[in-house]
């Protein structure tokens, strides 16, 4: 017999398990505000139609950031209420204006929105217009999605379909290096008197999307063919419900020629489902008909050994039918009922059961 005896000079080395390596963490961004990144901007907030004229008449010329504000609803397929906040921003001022407060739509605001020589930048500015003009039959002009633009200036960086969105907080932290804070104040009530919570966020929406657009311009300046980047492949102008190009001559749609989508994604693997009681292969055997081909009896039963009823249980007891023991002949004579007692041969009696031994069964009188 061969023993093996251990080298005690020999020390045990212990192997280690394969180790994940960890994945990079993202940096945790500052929060974007408008007091510090802008702090000689001036706010205004009104809820005046004359008001509003007045500040509009008096706002710088060039582009703007926009956005709307509405109060949610919080019960499905209730219909949606209608717009409450227009944002408006630039680099020195930023108006808050509550249209629903207002006892008419200012007509600068309408003139404004509807000039193609001022450019309104934002994000998903699309589903907003078409709001606004659902709301208040107001026409916007020279409106540019961020996402487009973003895609056909930095193209190296955004791949996949040219209108797959892009969110207002990706793109801030993107070219800013700045996260925008989300919270309870987004789904709050913007037709109420707003508080200041609400309003250094709907004024960091505005002004989150002025910067982007300065930003993705200044980089736009630096392409070598500027025919790649026209303005026809991420401005439209809404007007009368139409959806057309930035100078509202003809019909518009998102595309642009140069953008390079890059590889396609690798196909989904097919989804294979699990089995399971529900799904098994196996067929309940039924004692009385046979085995059933669909999974399930056809007639109730029960578990065994409890009398609570199961969908997917693989092994079944049959609930043995209930006898119900037969009425007197008198009231069964009483109640002119159609079926009739079987006639008995004299003198049959079941004296344990006390009348004369029939059940009642589905066919009448009769012996089990």
């Amino acid at each position: 017999m061969l023993v093996i005896v251990p080298d005690p000079q020999q020390v045990p080395v212990e192997i280690a398990a394969p180790t994940v390596p960890a994945q990079p963490t993202r940096p945790q961004l500052p929060h974007y505000s408008w007091r510090v990144q802008n702090p000689t901007s001036r706010l205004q907030y009104i809820t005046d139609h004359r008001i509003a004229d007045i500040a509009l008449s008096q706002l710088a010329p060039g582009p703007l950031g926009f956005d709307l504000e509405w109060r949610p609803n919080f019960r499905k397929w209730q219909k949606e209420n209608p717009v409450a906040l227009v944002q408006l921003a630039n680099h020195d001022t930023i108006l808050l204006l509550q249209v629903s407060a207002m006892s008419e739509f200012p007509l600068k605001l309408r003139e404004l929105l509807s000039d193609p020589s001022r450019a309104k930048a934002g994000v998903s500015i699309q589903n907003d217009c078409e709001k606004l003009f659902q709301d208040y039959g107001v026409s916007t002009c020279n409106c540019v999605e961020l996402a487009l633009l973003a895609r056909s200036v930095d193209n190296a960086r955004w791949k996949g379909k040219y209108t797959n969105p892009l969110g207002l907080s990706r793109l801030l932290e993107t070219y800013e290096n700045f996260s925008l804070a989300k919270g309870k104040v987004q789904r709050s009530n913007w037709e109420a008197r707003l508080s200041a919570t609400q309003q250094d966020y709907a004024a960091n929406d505005a002004c989150a999307g002025y910067a982007i657009y300065a930003r993705l311009m200044a980089m736009a300046r630096c392409i070598p063919n500027p025919n790649t980047l026209s303005p026809q492949y991420y401005s439209f102008s809404l007007v009368n419900g139409s959806l057309l190009d930035h100078l509202g001559v003809s019909a518009w749609s998102p595309q642009n020629p140069y953008y390079d989508p890059g590889p396609p994604p690798p196909p989904k693997e097919p989804k294979v489902r699990k089995q399971g009681p529900h799904n098994s292969p196996a067929t309940a055997v039924n004692p009385r008909t046979g085995p059933s081909h669909r999974g399930f009896p056809p007639h109730r039963y029960t578990s065994a050994g409890t009398n609570k009823q199961f969908h997917n249980a693989q092994q079944y007891t049959p609930i043995a039918p209930t006898t119900m023991r037969a009425p007197t002949r008198s009231t069964a004579e009483a109640t002119g009922s159609r079926i009739r007692p079987r006639r008995v041969a004299p003198g049959e009696h079941d004296a344990a059961a006390g009348h004369d031994g029939r059940f009642w069964t589905a066919g009448g009188y009769g012996r089990p």
